[in-house]
């Protein structure tokens, strides 16, 4: 599957987030989505993947601060396991890198109902869990930094 990314800016919740994301199972992602408007302006940096047909097969979210991102990663449910996921975490790690950003972080909500395996999922990518919960990776090889 060839995928392209797009960057969002601004971004507005619109059909296909509202699709992938608002629709996505009760626990996984805020469930404040879920009451968006079509056209309502989202903060952070989104991003979108699309198929060859054009099609938005998902989603990658950035929220930058302090020199970390907090990210989030959505797939079409009809798109799953075909690399889609894979794809947008690793754009993600370059934009994290093309800003300078030190650590890429993701907190998998206790109320997921794939908690362990999308925690699996994390850490097969390099990701390590650390106390307060939050899965972290260094945004890019640097020296040795210990994680926030």
């Amino acid at each position: 599957m060839s995928l392209r990314w797009v960057h969002e800016s601004p971004s507005f919740w619109d059909a296909d987030k509202a699709r992938i994301v608002g629709e996505a199972p009760s626990g996984i992602f805020d469930s404040r989505f879920r009451r968006l408007r079509l056209g309502a302006l989202v903060p952070g940096d989104w991003f979108h993947a699309e198929d060859e047909g054009r099609r938005v097969v998902g989603y990658g979210w950035l929220d930058a601060s302090w020199g970390d991102a907090e990210i989030q990663v959505a797939t079409d449910p009809n798109a799953r396991g075909r690399g889609v996921g894979s794809f947008i975490l690793e754009r993600l790690q370059l934009e994290a890198d093309m800003r300078g950003l030190n650590y890429l972080y993701n907190l998998v909500r206790p109320t997921h109902p794939q908690l362990q395996a999308t925690t699996e999922w994390f850490l097969k990518r390099g990701f390590q869990a650390v106390d307060d919960g939050r899965l972290v990776r260094e945004a890019r090889p640097r020296a040795s930094i210990p994680p926030p």
